[in-house]
């Protein structure tokens, strides 16, 4: 998707200004409106996360549907993914963090897909063992929130292509160059992995309704950059007698530069990893986050800054503020001057650390219980 020589979205590639608006548009995507939420809140006990109620995801699929199978007793289970192109980075934690909600709210199983097939086929630096050591130290991520290893399945594309491709090449025989070539607008460059690749990326939203040999409902949370293969899955997977999977999608965090765009791995400047020290996010944030306070203690103190275009807030709201009194309270503070952004900088400094300081901690116990993760379920 391409609306200009300043703003470009694919799969692979995010830049430039993203209207959220136009992509549902284009996409054909439904907003996560009032409904939505109070069917969600009726089936969580009157719970509902944070990241639903800013609207971090804000668009869905059949997810009204999905709700209402699940009201009637009907099990359902959720497909989440990561490409392991580098070790991962604060803005690949938020479908990650939200899932694992879903998962204690629902007591749902989880297929959790890394695709170093994929990354291997689409960069030219990567090889094979790269890519799927990187897999495995991801996966140790994945592992370090807490999700459930009863009730949690990483399929590493590689390690489980046994599983994996004899349903590939079903989907694969019913899409044509065509289809692949105007969804990620391929040219005649992209070699034959890169084409067949959305084939693999569609398995686990079927998957286990192979293994029951009945249909059993999938709902996908993922980036909304990713829409382009469950587009395709879901045009496919009917016709293979599967049911379309339900997706509910997020926004991106973004870079430390500025509020446009999405965290990448590519420039390390710009990005929050999961591996970083406390002396390493500190100076990232105090020297890179881009401001929306003055030029001067004594501007900003009368007149404000703008949490709109601050990224140390938009980090606050999108990951590392759960409480919407706090939340608000910064907000309204910043506005009126009296927290400067120092000041908001050093919050977010205080969050973030606190946070990977107790996720490198549990990474590290990860190590021990990851075969738990990667064993068939």
């Amino acid at each position: 998707m391409k609306d200009s020589e300043d703003s470009k979205m694919t799969p692979w590639e995010v830049s430039g200004k993203v209207d959220y608006d136009k992509i549902m548009t284009k996409f054909g995507t439904e907003p996560i409106d009032q409904n939505i939420i109070n069917s969600l809140s009726s089936l969580t006990g009157g719970d509902v996360h944070f990241m639903l109620r800013r609207g971090i995801f804000f668009t869905h699929r059949d997810l009204g549907w999905l709700l209402q199978q699940i009201s009637a007793g009907e099990k359902f289970y959720l497909y989440t993914g990561r490409g392991p192109s580098d070790h991962t980075h604060i803005g690949h934690l938020v479908p990650w963090v939200f899932t694992k909600w879903l998962q204690d709210k629902f007591h749902a199983k989880l297929i959790f897909q890394i695709t170093d097939d994929e990354k291997f086929m689409f960069n030219e630096d990567l090889d094979p063992d790269t890519t799927h050591s990187l897999a495995l130290d991801n996966a140790l991520d994945i592992v370090a929130l807490g999700f459930d290893p009863k009730l949690t399945e990483i399929m590493i594309d590689t390690d489980r292509s046994g599983l994996l491709y004899p349903q590939a090449i079903r989907i694969a025989k019913k899409i044509t160059f065509s289809t692949v070539k105007a969804t990620f607008g391929f040219d005649v460059s992209a070699n034959i992995g890169m084409i067949f690749y959305t084939s693999m990326q569609a398995v686990p939203a079927m998957i286990e309704s192979v293994r029951a040999g009945k249909n059993v409902p999938c709902l996908i949370p993922y980036g909304i950059d990713q829409d382009p293969h469950f587009r395709i899955a879901r045009d496919v997977l009917p016709r293979l007698g599967y049911l379309k999977p339900a997706s509910i999608m997020s926004i991106f965090i973004p870079p430390l530069s500025g509020v446009d765009g999405k965290m990448s791995s590519s420039d390390p400047n710009n990005a929050i990893f999961v591996t970083d020290s406390e002396s390493v996010v500190r100076k990232k944030i105090n020297k890179y986050a881009f401001s929306g306070g003055r030029t001067s203690v004594e501007e900003h103190r009368k007149l404000g800054g703008n949490p709109e275009i601050d990224v140390s807030f938009q980090w606050l709201k999108i990951m590392f503020e759960p409480d919407d009194v706090k939340l608000k309270k910064i907000h309204d503070d910043y506005i009126s001057g009296s927290l400067l952004s120092g000041e908001m900088k050093s919050l977010l400094i205080e969050r973030v650390n606190a946070f990977l300081k107790r996720h490198q901690e549990l990474r590290e116990r990860a190590k021990n219980i990851l075969p738990e993760f990667l064993a068939e379920h």
